[in-house]
């Protein structure tokens, strides 16, 4: 399972700067809008001190981390929904993903030219959230226009339901408001609502770019978005993208950790960032280590062990017997894996075992 997360802004606000930090891949950054015609893509590794420690521990001869893509969509501007600035082009490519990191100017700096003229992140928010909002209406009353006459028709049970869903969508979006403010009791509802891929349906992450010196708590800019956001079910961090960019050149993780220091942080921004949006899909790691390999696996939340043995391999799940599980804690404390069998910590987990965050797993199938 794989993460797919699109950095968005308006142009100038520091997207390709925050994407140079999180990739290899490096974005033109020039002091004008649409320098990102084409979205540049990168694929990143989630930092993992567990993993770390479980190649320490097992000395493997290969060792693969969880990953996340990270994709620079150029600057949105006002009437994207309408195909103003490439906006059509832009929109699809936010559609492609499974989550957004909106990124929002928190600085001022008069040396680089901001697309309206002033500093004001809720403005630049509000800007680009309306846009996806109109996107998403225009693609809910379409839907509407299809579903209404069967539903009035008194006999389809399913349209009505899909009406319900699509109307209380229609009544978000026209109060300004996300999709992803809206919450459905079944399951049925739920459902349908995540098979209409709307764009503010998406998880959010508001990355506030800010100064050096606004980097541990942020400044007025910041408060202010956290203000704005409030009951809209997204998230928020603070990043100084700069100073991620001056921590990504240095070549020791001794003077990384020095540089940090210097400015009162415990780690970089980027790290952060990372696992944040890892964590924005609910998304969690259990682990295989031996000799052979230590390697991260990508499940969701609440996934049992036929579903996460699948993740390895299809016939894992379908031939699934059962999983052998040994708590992360327990392996680092006793050492070995025969020791943590040895002191009969070692679980043995059917069907419905539900996979916890850091399990180290083997998995017994037949097929």
């Amino acid at each position: 399972m794989s993460l797919k997360c699109g950095i968005v802004g308006l142009p100038n606000v520091g997207k390709s700067t925050l994407f140079n930090c999180l990739s290899s891949a490096k974005a033109q950054s020039a002091n004008f809008p649409f320098c990102t015609i084409e979205p540049n893509v990168g694929m990143i590794t989630v930092p993992d001190e567990r993993l770390n420690k479980l190649v320490e521990m097992c000395q493997p001869r290969s060792i693969v981390p969880a990953t996340v893509e990270i994709v620079d969509i150029a600057g949105l501007v006002k009437g994207a929904s309408k195909g103003e600035g490439l906006g059509n082009k832009f929109l699809a490519n936010i559609r492609e993903t499974d989550a957004i990191l909106h990124v929002l100017r928190c600085f001022d700096d008069d040396n680089i030219t901001h697309v309206d003229g002033s500093v004001d992140p809720v403005r630049d928010m509000e800007i680009i959230n309306y846009e996806l909002q109109l996107k998403d209406l225009e693609s809910i009353d379409a839907r509407i226009a299809k579903t209404e006459k069967a539903a009035k028709s008194g006999g389809d049970k399913q349209a009505k339901m899909q009406l319900g869903v699509l109307q209380a969508y229609k009544e978000a979006l026209e109060q300004g408001k996300p999709a992803r403010s809206v919450e459905f009791e079944t399951a049925d509802e739920q459902k349908f609502a995540k098979e209409l891929f709307l764009l503010t349906n998406k998880p959010v992450l508001y990355v506030c770019n800010v100064d050096d010196a606004s980097a541990v708590d942020g400044n007025n800019y910041v408060e202010a978005v956290r203000k704005a956001i409030e009951g809209e079910n997204s998230q928020l961090m603070i990043v100084a993208a700069a100073t991620e960019s001056d921590i990504a050149e240095l070549e020791t993780s001794e003077e990384r950790a020095e540089f940090l220091a210097e400015i009162g942080l415990t780690e970089s921004g980027v790290s952060r960032l990372i696992r944040a949006a890892y964590s924005l899909l609910d998304l969690q790691t259990y682990f295989t280590a031996g000799p052979d390999e230590v390697r991260a696996w990508t499940f969701l939340r609440g996934t049992k062990a036929p579903q996460a043995a699948g993740i390895i391999h299809s016939d894992f799940e379908k031939g699934f017997i059962r999983a052998e599980v040994i708590k992360y804690e327990d392996f680092v404390n006793l050492g070995s894996e025969n020791a943590v069998k040895e002191a009969g910590k070692m679980g043995v987990e059917g069907k419905e075992y539900v996979v916890q965050d850091g399990d180290i797993m083997h998995f017994r199938f037949n097929v």
